[in-house]
């Protein structure tokens, strides 16, 4: 005759046990990430699901605000480049989209696409013009401010003696957004 607590029953039983006590220590180290001001009430007062409801409120609010500064910085960028106040007081305005700006140093490459949210192109299609062109792309960003959407490609040179085709980079990548 069989006996009801089986070797079976009692590994499924620690398992399960070894388990939550795993996402318990999981969620703390979570929750300890997540500034203590950021609880309300305090994070002693909360159950388990409220503290990982509020750590994913703050994580959406620091996305939201990373957003905000990629957006900012671009707009800065764009102001401190001198000669391109116009382009500065065009997107301000909201006239004259999309912009395509194209800064080349030495053997690195920024380009700065500024498109309306109707324009549809994939940041794919960008990358792969800039290496086409012999670029090789270090980082892409892309963020959405109001109405308008900002891409930053970073890239260098492949191959230092050939360098980058940076103004037929320039009109294909016109070509595209436009």
């Amino acid at each position: 005759m069989r006996s009801n607590s089986s070797p079976d029953k009692l590994d499924r039983k620690t398992i399960e046990r070894n388990r939550r006590i795993h996402m318990k220590s999981l969620c703390f180290k979570l929750t300890s990430l997540v500034p203590p001001h950021h609880f309300k009430p305090s994070k002693d007062m909360l159950s388990q699901q409220d503290q990982l409801d509020q750590v994913a409120t703050y994580i959406k609010q620091l996305r939201d605000r990373v957003q905000e500064l990629e957006g900012r910085k671009i707009k800065l960028s764009l102001g401190t480049s001198g000669s391109k106040n116009n382009t500065k007081d065009s997107i301000m305005t909201g006239s004259r989209l999309p912009v395509v700006e194209l800064r080349e140093s030495g053997s690195t490459l920024e380009v700065v696409l500024i498109s309306g949210l109707e324009k549809n192109f994939m940041l794919y299609e960008v990358i792969s013009i800039l290496e086409d062109e012999g670029a090789e792309v270090l980082s892409a960003t892309m963020s959405t401010v109001g109405d308008k959407v900002f891409h930053t490609v970073h890239a260098q040179v492949r191959i230092s003696r050939f360098g980058v085709e940076t103004a037929r980079a320039s009109q294909r990548l016109q070509e595209l957004v436009c």
